[in-house]
């Protein structure tokens, strides 16, 4: 028998001053069996931070035509493409050509998926944004990670404020440019 899905229920408090979103929702997270804590963390984290209407999590590590975190606009067409973790050079570039924007968040280091992607076919890689945070942090954040959480999230001036379940931690939100 295959071993199902774990559901994290998180309810969000998001204050993202650096573009003017200011929310409170709930959001369930079903995390497979083969997906680390830290892959989940960053997911959830990626979803909170590009945080807009239409946004929802992709399908899954079944689904290998929608990326982890998505947006659609009210027609179904998705309009940003937000991938996780360390993709390969042929899906970002499936998505930026798909969306109107792609953006990855990282727990990985980012200069090793930068020099993979070196010399490889990205649609417009300029325009992909490449976020990361201190080394530290994700694995921090995994420690206070429970089945049910409240998450308050806080940006400003690039600067990220973060407390789960009465953990407080703080990151830069680190930009990179793809080549």
């Amino acid at each position: 028998m295959a071993i199902g899905s774990m559901m994290h229920t998180f309810t969000v408090q998001l204050a993202d001053v650096d573009r003017g979103v200011y929310e409170d929702f709930s959001v369930r997270a079903a995390r497979h069996p083969s997906e680390t804590d830290a892959y989940m963390v960053t997911r959830l984290l990626a979803y909170c931070l590009e945080h807009e209407e239409g946004i929802e999590f992709g399908g899954g590590v079944s689904t290998t035509d929608e990326p982890a975190v998505l947006v659609r606009d009210l027609t179904g067409k998705i309009t940003a493409w937000i991938e996780v973790g360390a993709p390969d050079a042929a899906r970002l570039h499936y998505g930026n050509k798909l969306a109107d924007r792609t953006a990855v968040y990282t727990h990985r280091d980012p200069a090793k998926l930068l020099s993979n992607w070196e010399g490889k076919t990205i649609y417009n890689s300029k325009s992909i944004r490449l976020r990361s945070f201190e080394p530290s942090f994700i694995s921090e954040a995994v420690t206070a990670l429970e089945r049910r959480n409240t998450l308050s999230l806080s940006v400003t001036e690039g600067q990220m404020y973060f407390e789960l379940n009465d953990t407080s931690l703080s990151s830069p939100l680190h930009e990179h440019q793809l080549p």
